[in-house]
């Protein structure tokens, strides 16, 4: 799998590898609640099963090679991004093979 990281992240782990960084959790309270939220978010304790057309399913593949991620996680990836408002529709001078309304996407 691929780690590609903008500029903002490599210098975050950067600092990070270096032992630049310090927590500012002060209390022991908040520092369980962050875990929390942490453990909270990230399980993946269901399973769902949705139907896509075969040219969908291409183009998701095809884009998770690009990215060196498995495709389900790419899926997981854009369903999270989306449902917490960091997914944005921009129009795209791309096409996809099938219906040539492609769309990109940006996070923020």
């Amino acid at each position: 799998m691929k780690n590609k990281l903008d500029t903002y992240e490599q210098e975050i782990l950067d600092a990070y590898e270096k032992g630049e960084m310090k927590s500012i959790i002060t209390s022991r309270p908040d520092l369980e609640k962050y875990r929390a939220a942490a453990r909270e978010t990230f399980i993946k304790d269901r399973r769902v099963n949705i139907r896509l057309s075969t040219p969908d399913l291409l183009d998701i593949q095809e884009r998770a090679v690009e990215e060196g991620v498995p495709y389900q996680t790419l899926i997981a990836s854009v369903l999270h991004k989306y449902i917490s408002g960091r997914l944005v529709e921009t129009p795209s001078r791309l096409t996809t093979r099938s219906t040539g309304r492609a769309k990109t996407v940006r996070v923020v």
